[in-house]
């Protein structure tokens, strides 16, 4: 069996040796490159651009404003797209106003990055700056300075499931608290970057660099540029990570093309660390003052939640999909018959947001476990008491909770709730933890305990397309529209591939990211490549095995039923002698196209458990033990999906302990390099991991039975870890309500406290 083994990944050879090629590497006679001038100012009316000293700079070929590139559309929004947000979008550069720090205002192009920035210093921008928003709050305040037209409020997401406010009105116990998460982002190790190259003679534009939405990104390029699709040719590098802020439509990804296709040679750009911390996605920030109603045994009767989001200046691809996902998911894996959620997105002077890994359930799974251990505390239950209590039965699959997002109505389709948090409880030693706790407490130490319980959303549609083609050399190449952000696609879809055709899994090539070669295709998000990308390549080689074994049928004189694929070979069942070899069945070659198309989202589940330790004088916390049980239906490779959820801890640590993008009362980024905002290292990771990987809950919803694995790892870690923190400083009074819980916040909750 391929499928479910922990084969080693066909990536990691050519990028262990060196060999990877990323669009930084990318080197083409002649090549040029780019600049980006932003603004300095996070709100103010653009009164004159003065190019002539850039124009003048030594190796300056190009300085282009708004005014050069001419009537340019809005970027679209590519995840829900509403006629309302139309005024909200974005354009690739300013025109009379910029919005945030950091808004493209003009850009260089010269013969090297040297020479371009050094002219991109000289642009001389007569600004009139104007009140700046900085927060949420304020921009929905009366009188608020409005950054568009319609005023500051994008949009207004209303969910309801029963009577809540009746039902929490008669609640025996209610528990209502403030709990709020900072803005922070994904900060990939390679930066975004593209480069793009026009060929006269064939009125062809390529482009490099676009990864997670290459064919999306194509369509909207050319509908920017007014041309037809055929003229533009998108290939996806390797990528050093992407987590969601990566590969979506920014203003840059049509500035570069554009400028390469008006020059006619080939132009690079790479954003440096600081144009990152400023210009690509944001994500996360959220207000809740939400409120839970239960009965004195602790069952949960009703969940009110009033969220204010800060969407920052411009709707991006995403339009309002991170808090639909909240709203969407918040109920989590507990049964609550009411439920009511109210969000309010607005828009400030801040860098747009975008998805995160886990985007909005990272947010919305912090609030509601935050508040399952408040409903403990006040009722003296221990907290994985609490959450048993209010699991959704494993015989109550299918489960609707009533609620959408990404026009997928959420129903679980399978889960074990109460195995999962079991299992994390078991590895971590539950009981004993406790005893050591409370001799940590007798000796003045604060040990804490944090659970974390969640749902996810993967795979989602509406479709993906593959092809399978097995050739006269007995091998097999797969294209597949799914794109490559760094989690192994190539491994999986060889493996999916390998198992139906009993090939070696060397002889399976994966080709993606390649408009040319693979016409169309939706892309890597959501954690959706091996769900919907893989049932597409399972059905393509089911079609292409079909064909072998008819074709093997007639050269044999045997019945289909009769024989067995095996090793590259086709032969009669019981007489193995009777064969013949793929390869001289695939003359000609054998190739099959398949477009799955994902009625429903799957919903992998899982349970996080944390101890820490905090140091009451220096506010330092030490993840001591953690485990995470992470039900993904079947793994595929088992070894990737443990990968997918250590990584994506990691950066859930960030967000719990130290990452923050701080703005100050003027709405100017006050975190932007790594000496002010604060990265996790080994150092954060837990003393002491343990990840199971369960598949007791496969799907019915795809024939592999798969559920993502890419945000299990991230999704409950802020919960569990600011519930652990919470746990170890109850004996000193501390109230935890929101992320980071850095030592210097730490410090201050402690010393009030007191």
């Amino acid at each position: 069996m391929i499928i479910g083994a922990s084969v080693k990944r066909k990536e990691d050879p050519r990028l262990l040796q060196g060999r990877g090629r990323f669009v930084g590497d990318a080197r083409l006679p002649g090549m040029l490159h780019a600049a980006i001038t932003r603004s300095p100012h996070a709100h103010a009316v653009i009164r004159a651009i003065d190019t002539s000293a850039a124009r003048r700079a030594p190796g300056v070929a190009m300085v282009a404003t708004a005014a050069d590139l001419g009537a340019v559309p809005a970027i679209p929004v590519r995840l829900g797209p509403d006629a309302s947000f139309l005024p909200f979008l974005q354009r690739p550069m300013a025109h009379d106003r910029v919005r945030y720090v950091g808004e493209p205002v003009a850009m260089i192009v010269a013969t090297d990055r040297y020479a371009a920035e050094d002219a991109a210093d000289l642009v001389d921008v007569a600004y009139e700056p104007l009140p700046a928003v900085a927060t949420a709050e304020q921009a929905l305040a009366a009188g608020a300075p409005a950054l568009h037209g319609p005023g500051n409020l994008a949009a207004r997401l209303d969910v309801s499931v029963g009577d809540a406010d009746r039902a929490m009105a008669a609640a025996e116990i209610r528990v209502r608290q403030r709990l709020v998460v900072q803005r922070h982002t994904a900060v990939p190790l390679e930066t975004r970057g593209l480069m793009a190259a026009y060929d006269a003679a064939s009125g062809i534009l390529t482009v490099w660099g676009p990864t997670k939405v290459p064919h999306f990104n194509r369509r909207v390029l050319a509908n920017l540029l007014g041309w037809s699709v055929d003229r533009l040719h998108f290939l996806e590098p390797d990528v050093g990570g992407g987590f969601g802020v990566r590969g979506e439509f920014y203003p840059e990804d049509f500035l570069i093309p554009w400028a390469a296709a008006r020059l006619g040679r080939p132009v690079m750009w790479v954003e440096d660390r600081r144009e990152h911390l400023v210009a690509t996605n944001h994500s996360r920030e959220q207000i809740h003052d939400v409120e839970i109603g239960a009965t004195r045994d602790g069952r949960l009767i009703a969940l009110i939640d009033d969220i204010t989001v800060d969407m920052g200046a411009y709707l991006r691809t995403h339009g309002v999909t991170v808090p639909e996902l909240t709203a969407a998911m918040l109920p989590g894996p507990y049964g609550i018959p009411h439920y009511r959620c109210r969000i309010a997105c607005a828009l400030t002077n801040k860098t747009p947001t975008g998805t995160y890994r886990s985007p909005g359930r990272y947010e919305g799974n912090f609030v509601r476990e935050r508040m399952m251990d408040l409903l403990a505390e006040t009722l003296e239950l221990d907290p994985v008491v609490i959450r048993e209590r209010n699991f959704i039965p494993q015989a109550s699959m299918p489960y609707t909770v009533g609620t959408t997002a990404l026009g997928h109505e959420t129903v679980y389709d399978t889960g074990d709730y109460a195995a999962t948090l079991a299992a994390a409880v078991r590895d971590v030693g539950y009981e004993r933890a406790r005893q050591k706790q409370a001799d940590a407490r007798a000796a003045g130490r604060y040990l804490g305990i944090g659970v974390g319980c969640f749902v996810e959303k993967s795979g989602p549609g509406p479709w993906e397309m593959a092809r399978v083609e097995c050739t006269p050399e007995g091998r097999a190449v797969v294209y597949s529209g799914a794109a490559s952000v760094g989690q192994g696609i190539e491994t999986v879809l060889a493996q999916i591939c390998a198992e139906e055709l009993r090939l070696p899994l060397d002889a399976v090539t994966v080709v993606h990211g390649d408009t040319a070669v693979v016409p169309d295709g939706v892309g890597a998000w959501g954690s959706r490549a091996t769900v919907v990308g893989g049932t597409a390549t399972l059905l393509a080689a089911r079609e292409v095995r079909a064909t072998l074994l008819q074709r093997a049928a007639a050269r044999l004189e045997a019945a289909v039923g009769d024989l067995t694929l095996d090793d590259g070979r086709v032969y009669v069942r019981g007489a193995p002698d009777r064969g013949i070899p793929v390869g001289e069945l695939a003359s000609p070659a054998v190739v099959a196209t398949q477009v799955y198309t994902a009625a429903h989202m799957t919903y992998p589940y899982g349970a996080h458990v944390a101890i820490v330790e905090v140091d009451r004088e220096t506010g330092g916390v030490e993840i001591i033990d953690y485990a995470i049980a992470y039900d993904v239906g079947r793994a595929v490779n088992p070894k990737l999906v443990e990968g997918q959820l250590v990584g994506g801890l990691a950066q859930g640590i960030g967000g719990a302990l130290l990452e923050d993008l701080v703005y100050d009362e003027s709405a100017q980024p006050l975190a932007v390099t790594f000496m002010d905002y604060l990265l996790p290292t080994s150092v954060e990771m837990p003393r002491r991991l343990s990840v199971r990987i369960l598949e007791e809950a496969p799907t019915p919803l795809n024939p592999l039975g798969v559920k993502g694995a890419g945000e299990g790892g991230t999704a409950a870690a802020g919960a569990a870890i600011a519930n652990a923190v919470a746990d170890a400083l109850r004996p000193l009074g501390v109230q935890i309500t929101r992320l980071p819980l850095s030592p210097d916040r730490l410090v201050m909750l402690i010393r009030r406290a007191r």
